[in-house]
This record gives C-alpha cells, sequence and structure tokens, in this order.
C-alpha cells in the first residue's frame, strides 16, 4: 500500500516539484499540497495521511508549530524537510514530535529513503544536523531526571551521546534487551515519544 504524502511549503516550485518527484515513484501517493502549516495540520485532520512533509518558515502556521499540532491530535508523522539549520529549529522540531530533520539539498532518492524511513518508525536526523548535538554537553533541566534512577540516568548521558543500544550494553556490561526496556522506561518517565528527543531536548550548549 503506498504511502500517503502531505507537503507543506511556502515555496510554490518546492512543493510542486516535490509533488513530481513523489508521484513518479508508486510507493507514494500525494494526498495534498498546501502553502501553510495551518492548512498541513487541518488536512492531517480531514485525511489518513502518514507522512506530512512540513518545511520550518511557512506563513500564518510555521512548520515547528504545525508539527505540535499534529503529532498531538493525529496518526500522521512529521518529517521537517527545510534549509534552516539552527540549533532552536532543530531541538524545537522533535520536542514537538517531529520524527525527522532534512535539509532541501538532499537528492530525490534520498528524500523518498527519508520518508520510508520514519513510515517504519525510526527517527532520521541528517549528520550534519546530528553532529553538532554530540560534543560534550550538560543537562539542561535536572528537574526532569528526578524521578530516573542512577543507571536510567547513565542511559540517558550515552543516548545524549549518540551511543546505539549495542553500544550502551557493551559500555555498561548489560543485555541489548535490558537496555531497550531502560529506554522505554526513560522515554514513559519523560513523557517523550524517542530517543532522538533525549539526545537533543536534554541537551545545552
Amino acid at each position: 500500500m503506498p504511502i500517503s504524502l502531505l507537503i507543506a511549503d511556502d515555496d510554490v516550485l518546492i512543493r510542486e516539484g516535490l509533488k513530481i518527484i513523489f508521484e513518479m515513484d508508486e510507493r507514494f501517493i500525494v494526498e495534498g499540497v498546501v502553502e501553510n502549516g495551518l492548512e498541513a495540520y487541518h488536512h492531517c485532520q480531514k485525511k489518513d495521511i502518514d507522512i506530512a512533509l512540513l518545511d520550518v518558515r511557512m506563513p500564518v502556521l510555521n512548520g515547528i508549530e504545525a508539527t505540535a499540532k499534529i503529532a498531538a491530535n493525529t496518526k500522521t508523522r512529521v518529517l521537517i524537510l527545510t534549509t534552516f539549520e539552527e540549533d532552536d529549529y532543530i531541538k524545537t522540531a522533535f520536542l514537538n514530535g517531529a520524527m525527522g530533520y532534512l535539509l532541501k539539498n538532499n537528492p530525490p532518492e534520498q528524500i523518498k529513503n527519508a520518508v520510508i524511513s520514519v513510515h517504519d518508525g525510526h527517527t532520521v536526523v541528517q549528520d550534519v544536523v546530528m553532529e553538532r548535538f554530540k560534543k560534550p554537553r550538560m543537562f539542561n533541566n535536572e528537574t526532569k531526571l528526578k524521578d530516573l534512577t542512577p543507571r536510567e540516568k547513565e542511559i540517558v548521558t550515552l543516548i545524549a551521546k549518540g551511543l546505539t543500544n549495542k553500544e550502551i550494553a557493551h559500555q555498561l556490561y548489560i543485555t541489548e534487551g535490558t537496555v531497550k526496556n531502560s529506554v522505554s522506561q526513560i522515554l514513559s518517565k519523560l513523557y517523550l515519544k524517542h530517543r532522538t528527543q533525549i539526545a537533543i531536548y536534554y541537551l545545552k550548549d
């Protein structure tokens, strides 16, 4: 069954270009093309949209604000597709529930692969975006961590450094299954949806 898409971008050439790219591939079906975040949100409410491709800067309601509404009130997963690499945009997008953050300068095939990956439940973060969050940093909200056990705090720290579950298991001398269960508990306690939110939201420069 094709992946249903919504494309939201205030640049008519970009959104129509993306529409053509996806419509030429039978793995996708474009259910709508809109020019602002509010239209995107309303569209996701009315139709069964799998993935919403949102630009950041749009009139009426920007892509970051629209992400929060779409993630909270629909089943649609959001992939940000933009030219902007600002830290605040990236952090807030994931905090608001985005499942991916990709730059527009990627080739069409990579953008399509990102959509498929998000549809499959994975988080997509472009290397150039994620690298800036891998430097040693401090937790910016200790009160949010007070309910975590010492071991869970260790795991949060290692997630923030970019380690995979397998790498965390190796470093802490525990099984990968234990790490996976701990991550689920951490997400539940911190009211987050996926591990990338841990890496981005709980770190600061």
